[in-house]
């Protein structure tokens, strides 16, 4: 079974867990609102992050959003 480094990012710094596909397609849909999520480096939608599409994936970034201006 295959493992991927998940980094999710908030305010107050970033944790890193290893965790199966199927893990990993549960926590994007549970922190998809309002954060950008990269797969390998790519920016990719919660959609498409399935745990067929997670199977060929390393590492999974889920970060907040960045918002411009003032």
């Amino acid at each position: 079974m295959s493992t991927i480094k998940v980094q999710l990012s908030d305010g107050n710094g970033h944790t890193e867990l290893m965790m199966s596909p199927a893990e990993t397609a549960e926590v994007i849909q549970e922190n998809a609102a309002g954060a950008w999520i990269f797969a390998d480096n790519a920016m990719v939608t919660a959609d498409q992050m399935d745990e067929a599409n997670l199977s060929t994936v390393s590492s999974v970034r889920i970060v907040p959003s960045l918002v411009g201006g003032y």
